[in-house]
C-alpha cells in the first residue's frame, strides 16, 4: 500500500504551505497530447480556460446554504451510488465539527478551509455516508486508508477527520504543498498523480478537483468574513 511510508513523510510537516497566490482563479489548458494542465496564473500564449473563479471575486449562484450551487449531473457525490447516502440537510452540519476540524488543522498544518472543502465534496458533512466502493464517514475513508492512517473508529467524526487530514498531509508532503495535486491525490491516490504527472485523466477526478477548489474558496471567504 502506498501509505506505508506515511510516517517517513511526517517529519516534513513544516514545509507545507498553500501560498496566498494559490487563492485565485484556476485555469485549465489542454496540450497537443491531450494532457490537462491546471494553474492559478495564466502564462505564455497558451489558451487557458477559466474553470474555477475565486469565490469572492465575483457573484456566483449559491444554494440555500450559501455554498456554491452545482448542477446535479455534475455533483461529485452521486446519492444513488452510495450504499448509505447523505441525509443530513441541517444548516448546523457545516459548523458541527468545527472543533475537530480546527484540531486536525493545527496538528497537521492543513488549512481549515481545505478540510471543510473535502468533507463537503465527500459526504456533504454527513458522518454516516458509505459509498459503493466502501469509503466511510465524513472524509470518505477507504478500508486500506483506515488501516494505514491508524483510524480506529471510522464513523466517529473526530477519528475520521483526523485520519482524513493526516492523508491530506501525507499527499501535501509528496507534492510539495501543491494544493491542486494534493486534492487530486486524495481522490485518485498519489501513485496515479505521479504516473500521469498531474491530475489523472479520470472523469470523476477531473470533476472532483474543481469542485473541492470551489468549496475551498467559499470556506476561505467565510473565514475572512468571520474575522471582520
Amino acid at each position: 500500500m502506498f501509505y506505508k511510508t506515511f510516517f517517513k513523510y511526517m517529519v516534513l510537516i513544516a514545509v507545507f504551505i498553500i501560498p496566498a497566490s494559490s487563492m485565485a482563479d484556476i485555469y485549465k489548458y489542454v496540450d497537443k497530447n491531450g494532457k490537462v494542465h491546471y494553474t492559478n496564473r495564466k502564462t505564455g500564449t497558451k489558451k487557458w480556460t477559466l474553470v474555477v473563479r475565486e469565490y469572492n471575486k465575483g457573484s456566483r449562484t449559491t444554494s440555500s446554504s450559501g455554498l456554491p450551487a452545482g448542477n446535479k449531473k455534475n455533483n461529485v457525490k452521486c446519492p444513488t451510488c452510495d450504499v448509505i447516502p447523505a441525509t443530513d440537510s441541517s444548516p448546523e452540519r457545516f459548523t458541527r465539527y468545527d472543533h475537530w476540524i480546527k484540531e486536525a488543522s493545527s496538528l497537521y498544518q492543513i488549512p481549515v478551509a481545505l478540510i471543510k472543502a473535502v468533507i463537503k465534496a465527500e459526504s456533504d458533512f454527513d458522518p454516516r455516508v458509505v459509498s459503493y466502493k466502501g469509503a466511510k464517514g465524513l472524509m470518505q475513508i477507504m478500508p486500506e486508508v483506515q488501516i494505514d492512517m491508524g483510524i480506529k473508529r471510522v464513523f466517529d467524526p473526530r477519528d475520521n477527520i483526523l485520519g482524513g487530514t493526516r492523508l491530506l498531509r501525507y499527499n501535501a508532503n509528496i507534492f510539495k504543498g501543491d494544493i491542486i495535486l494534493t486534492i487530486a491525490a486524495y481522490h485518485a491516490g498519489p501513485n496515479a498523480v505521479k504516473k500521469f504527472k498531474g491530475i489523472p485523466p479520470f472523469k470523476s477526478t477531473r470533476k472532483y478537483v474543481p469542485a473541492v477548489l470551489r468549496y475551498y474558496y467559499y470556506f476561505k471567504n467565510q473565514e475572512k468574513k468571520s474575522v471582520k
